[in-house]
């Protein structure tokens, strides 16, 4: 599995489905990024200057929404995650 580092987060990234109104589908690169997903894994947070560790919000399982062009989109073992740093993060879905 991959392991993320300091406080970036892996995002499982939610598939959108292809429903339509009027019975018009899109082209898949013509749709919108998603901008949901679930937390896959996360780092062991970020290190301030002083050297004290500032843990991350998110946790493993948390759905998320997140910036619409944020992170690096990674492939491991035939699946597609997204890996961003927590700042990215914009809410978690309760």
């Amino acid at each position: 599995m991959l392991k993320p580092i300091a406080d970036r987060v892996i995002i499982k990234v939610q598939e959108e489905k292809e429903e339509s109104v009027g019975g018009i589908l899109l082209a898949s690169n013509a749709k919108e990024k998603p901008q949901v997903g679930e937390v896959i894994a996360v780092g062991d947070g970020s290190v301030t200057e002083n050297g004290t560790k500032l843990p991350l919000t998110v946790k493993v399982g948390d759905t998320v929404y997140y910036d619409k062009y944020s992170g690096s989109q990674v492939k491991f073992d035939n699946e597609d995650y997204l890996v961003l740093h927590e700042k990215d993060i914009i809410a978690i879905v309760e």
